[in-house]
């Protein structure tokens, strides 16, 4: 409806689109990193590797139940905590928790950052910069050029992520459906093709 009433083709209006959805990448991944959600793999001997209070969850049982038992004896509340919820916000509400717990965490790979680089920043870099130096770009190119350097990004940046559902094959489920995805990118620089081909017989 909007593309119609300003006159804009669908291709184009999605071009535009595009561009700016990298940066809501970008925080939502900022946002990740802040929650301590989608937390990296394990990474020892990582100079900027973080521990992740939710990560305890990845342990083993017996890892778990140290750590409560620990925490417990410092917060004597938590007994009668239900969930790693209530352990996690007493950790960050009490330094002394949140210490004790540290020990019982790994280290990982802070994922989120390194997906919100790649699929926000760079991806973002990329289109602005193709959208200022190619103003006469045909429309679909940057649609096209989104859904290709998205999935390789995505599929890069998963091998540093913790999977949060099971695995399809030797790929996580995030890289296993990008690959979908450079269908649609073919499809949209296929379009691009014929729109500037049309332009140049025209």
């Amino acid at each position: 409806f909007y593309a119609k009433k300003h006159k804009v083709t669908w291709t184009g209006l999605g071009d535009g689109l595009c561009v700016v959805a990298p940066l809501g990448l970008l925080f939502g991944r900022a946002a990740n990193f802040i929650n301590g959600e989608l937390y990296g793999r394990v990474a020892n001997g990582v100079a900027w590797a973080v521990k992740f209070p939710l990560s305890l969850m990845e342990e083993p049982p017996e890892v778990q139940s140290a750590a409560w038992q620990e925490c417990t004896r410092i917060e004597p509340s938590l007994g009668d905590a239900q969930s790693v919820d209530h352990l996690i916000a007493a950790a960050r509400e009490n330094p002394e928790v949140s210490k004790a717990l540290g020990e019982f965490l790994q280290p990982r790979h802070p994922s989120q950052i390194y997906e919100g680089l790649l699929e926000g920043l760079a991806l973002f870099l990329i289109l602005y910069i193709v959208r200022v130096r190619f103003r006469n770009a045909p429309d679909g190119l940057l649609t096209g050029l989104f859904f290709l350097f998205y999935p390789i990004f995505r599929i890069f940046g998963e091998q540093f992520r913790e999977p949060d559902a099971e695995m399809i094959g030797m790929f996580t489920k995030g890289q296993f459906f990008s690959f979908f995805m450079f269908a649609f990118s073919a499809a949209f620089l296929a379009h691009a093709w014929r729109g500037w081909k049309k332009r140049q017989t025209a």
